[in-house]
C-alpha cells in the first residue's frame, strides 16, 4: 500500500476510495502524482498546469526511459488529479516527448496447445483448474477472475458480470455451459468457508466506498468471493481480520507449470489464455465488436490486434517452396543414412 504523510496525497487517496477505485489503481496514480510534485521541487499542483505536466511526461520518456504504458499511466494520473481533485481544466498538454511503444503481437496458443495446458491444469488442483478455464472460457483477466463474487454468476442467462474491470467499468461476458457444474462445486466449497466466517463474525474485503454504503455486505453470501483465500488478511483501514480472495501468484505459478508440462516453448502466462480466447473467438467467425464487448476494450483498435495475430499465423498464404515441391521431385527430403553405415559403405 502507498505510504504518505502528505495531506494532499491522503486527500487524493480518500477521494479515489470514495469513487470506488481499487487500491492498485490509487497506489499507481499516487506514485505518479508524487513523482510529478517532486520533479517540480515540491511545488503545489494547483500552481502548475499543462506546461509542467508536459515537462514531467517528457522527463519520464527521455531521462527515466519508462515504457509507453507507464508514461500513459502518469498522464492519466495527472489528468485525473486536475479534473476530479483540483477541479481545474488544464487544457491540452503540448510538446510531450512520448515513449515509443514496441510493436509486439500478443502470445497466443493454438487450440491444441490450449487444450493441452487446460488438461495439465488438472494436476494443479481443482481451484487452479477452474480459474484457468475461466480465463480462457470467459476471456477474463486474472485479477477480474479472482475478484468474482457469488452474485456475479448468473446460471440462468449463462453470464458472468465483471465488476470494476479495467477502466473501472462493469461488463458481462460468457459463462461456458461446461463450467456450470464445476462453478457450483466451487460455490459449495466457498459456502463452507462462509459458514465458518459467519460464526466467527468475519466478513470479506470490500472496496472502501461499498463497505461504507452496505454495512452488512461483508457478511452476505452474495458478496462472498467465489475463490476465497485459505487464510485471513488484515484490513488496512480497520485492522480487522477479513477474508480476501486467492492471491494471483498461486494460479499464475500453476499455469506456468502446466505450460512446461505441455512442452510449449512460447512464453505463455495466465494472460495468454485471455489472448487465446480473443483470437479463437475471431478465428471461429465471431463479430469483432462482440469480442470487443466481451473483453471490455474501450477502443476497437485494441481488439484489432488479434486480427493481426491471425494474419501473421502463416496459414493465410502459401510459401513458394510448397509449389516448387509439388511441381518437381528435385527438392524432396534426402533419405536418412546413418553415418556409420555410410562409412562402412565407402570402405
Amino acid at each position: 500500500m502507498f505510504q504518505t504523510k502528505s495531506p494532499f496525497l491522503i486527500g487524493i487517496r480518500n477521494q479515489m476510495r470514495a469513487m470506488n477505485y481499487s487500491d492498485k489503481t490509487s497506489d499507481a496514480y499516487l506514485l505518479r502524482i508524487r513523482g510529478f510534485i517532486r520533479f517540480h521541487h515540491n511545488k503545489h499542483p494547483d500552481e502548475m498546469g499543462a506546461d509542467e505536466c508536459g515537462q514531467y511526461l517528457s522527463y519520464l520518456a527521455t531521462v527515466k526511459n519508462v515504457t509507453a504504458s507507464t508514461q500513459k499511466q502518469a498522464l492519466c494520473a495527472l489528468v485525473w488529479m486536475y479534473k476530479h481533485h483540483l477541479q481545474k481544466d488544464i487544457g491540452y498538454i503540448n510538446g510531450v516527448n512520448y515513449a515509443t511503444k514496441p510493436k509486439r503481437l500478443p502470445v497466443v496458443l493454438t487450440k491444441t496447445e490450449t487444450a493441452n495446458v487446460l488438461n495439465n491444469m488438472k494436476r494443479e488442483g481443482f481451484t487452479n483448474w477452474l480459474i484457468a478455464n475461466l480465463l480462457y472460457g470467459a476471456g477474463l483477466r486474472i485479477s477480474e477472475c479472482l475478484r468474482l463474487r457469488i452474485k456475479d454468476i448468473d446460471f440462468e442467462y449463462q453470464t458472468i458480470t465483471v465488476r470494476s474491470g479495467k477502466g473501472n467499468k462493469d461488463r458481462t461476458t460468457l459463462l461456458p455451459a461446461s463450467l456450470i457444474q464445476p462453478i457450483k462445486r466451487q460455490m459449495q466449497q466457498a459456502e463452507q468457508a462462509h459458514e465458518k466466517d459467519t460464526k466467527k463474525g468475519i466478513g470479506v474485503t470490500l472496496p472502501f466506498a461499498l463497505a461504507r454504503k452496505y454495512k452488512s455486505a461483508p457478511h452476505d453470501w452474495g458478496w462472498y468471493y467465489l475463490f476465497p483465500a485459505i487464510g485471513y488478511a488484515v484490513d488496512k483501514e480497520t485492522g480487522e481480520q477479513k477474508r480476501h480472495h486467492v492471491y494471483q501468484t498461486t494460479p499464475q505459478k500453476a499455469i506456468k507449470s502446466a505450460v512446461r508440462r505441455s512442452k510449449i516453448t512460447k512464453p505463455a502466462t495466465a494472460h495468454t489464455l485471455r489472448h487465446s480466447f480473443a483470437t479463437h473467438m475471431l478465428q471461429d467467425g465471431n463479430d469483432i465488436r462482440r469480442v470487443q464487448e466481451l473483453l471490455g476494450h474501450k477502443d476497437l483498435n485494441t481488439t484489432m490486434i488479434y486480427t493481426h495475430v491471425l494474419e501473421n499465423n502463416g496459414k493465410a498464404i502459401t510459401s513458394p517452396l510448397e509449389t516448387l515441391s509439388s511441381a518437381s521431385t528435385i527438392n524432396r527430403a534426402p533419405s536418412y543414412v546413418h553415418l556409420r553405415t555410410a562409412t562402412h559403405a565407402q570402405g
